[in-house]
């Protein structure tokens, strides 16, 4: 296969193993999803298996979705693959009698792709680490490291996923090209958004959206599906107009993307009714991503929350009619839902329900640095009296 060439000449890395299959492995074991969906994506699943021969995959997904054994295609595949196994030993046999080491080492890595490819993570990642083993070149070694980053993401291996994580980022300390360095922002990122750390990951997206080269990792569109839903949730206003929706690099691409420059737009310009709304589908979308799936619920309250406070911040009480009328939802809706946000501490306000009013309760934040200050005085004191009691003995 002929990679696509960078701005630098290079070559683009493969999308190895293919992501967009560990979705639709996902999807294939969700409740929420359609039968009529399911099918569709069963469909160019089996395709994608069969198109590449990926035998150890299948042997482990079919038993887990109830797929037919279809030995055929296992004889087939295996046979085949037997042979891609041959030929790969050859050349790495012909390298290592008639050429150089730079050859070698390519003979090895494809080898290593190859299992990538098929779906054998063990042996793909065994294989990898040989070929790390006879790589100089730093670039190179980086390019091994997110290989194997890359297996770890498919197969749901934190443990993986961190390893070769940390890996790079000690070897990027030791200098690298700014490609690669850009790179391993978004793979962090990536990480970080999968494990609810919203902020550094939005911060690190930020900081590569004028400069996105991991195209092996996730396509453009989606990047900046990523970046503006981490920066909504986690970011000041200030920084969500400079750096979202003045960006000329999300400008260009947003529209692309369902219902998320209305969730951008709204949020920011205080017109909640389309927000709650935008909400409401962004919410079934990320459902759906296998990273942010376990965080829906998570995203969906947190912008309820920041929505709720930005407008109860602009008022020093407020009807709670018309703070519905203004959501788009029922008085009854909105009552429960602040109850349920002020009981937690999330809200700052209180409600009268005779007046049927919100009244907000803004911290004092000098009477906090107060109340603080105390604390952390009686605290000393106290670790000075134990102090004191033995020192005497």
């Amino acid at each position: 296969m002929k990679w696509p060439t960078a701005m630098d000449g290079e070559p683009v890395p493969e999308n190895l193993p293919n992501q967009e299959l560990a979705q639709y492995r996902f999807l294939l074991h969700q409740n929420f999803v359609s039968n009529e969906e399911k099918q569709e994506v069963q469909k160019k699943f089996i395709e994608a298996i069969k198109a590449e021969n990926m035998l150890p995959l299948f042997q482990i997904v079919a038993p887990e979705l109830g797929w037919p054994d279809e030995q055929e295609f296992q004889n087939t595949a295996q046979k085949a693959n037997e042979e891609q196994v041959k030929q790969l030993d050859e050349k790495i046999k012909d390298a290592q009698e008639n050429l150089g080491e730079s050859e070698v080492r390519d003979a090895m890595e494809a080898k290593a792709a190859f299992y990538s490819r098929i779906g054998e993570k063990d042996k793909a990642n065994a294989q990898y680490k040989a070929t790390l083993e006879k790589t100089i070149g730093f670039g190179q070694k980086l390019d091994i490291v997110f290989n194997m980053y890359r297996i770890g993401l498919f197969w749901n291996d934190h443990a993986l996923i961190k390893k070769n994580l940390d890996q790079a980022k000690s070897m990027i300390e030791q200098g690298s090209d700014w490609d690669r360095r850009n790179r391993l922002k978004v793979y962090e990122a990536l990480h970080l958004m999968s494990i609810r750390e919203f902020k550094k990951s939005a911060l690190l997206l930020l900081d590569t959206i004028s400069t996105f080269t991991a195209v092996e990792l996730l396509d453009y569109d989606t990047f900046i599906f990523y970046t503006v839903l981490m920066s909504v949730v986690a970011l000041d206003r200030r920084t969500i107009k400079s750096k979202v929706i003045n960006a000329p690099e999300i400008i260009s691409v947003i529209g692309n993307i369902p219902n998320l420059q209305t969730l951008l737009t709204s949020f920011y310009e205080c017109n909640y009714a389309p927000f709650l709304v935008a909400l409401a589908d962004i919410t079934d979308v990320i459902k759906k991503n296998r990273f942010l799936s376990p965080h829906a619920e998570y995203f969906s309250k947190e912008m309820r929350i920041l929505a709720y406070s930005q407008m109860l911040e602009s008022y020093k009480s407020v009807q709670i009619a018309n703070m519905a009328t203004a959501f788009g939802v029922s008085p009854s809706f909105l009552d429960k839902e602040l109850s349920r946000f002020i009981a937690s501490g999330r809200l700052h306000a209180k409600i009268d329900k005779v007046g049927g009013i919100v009244e907000t309760n803004r911290p004092d934040s000098k009477n906090a640095q107060y109340q603080s200050t105390i604390k952390q005085g009686d605290l000393m004191l106290n670790r000075i009296q134990k102090l004191s009691r033995v020192i005497n003995l």
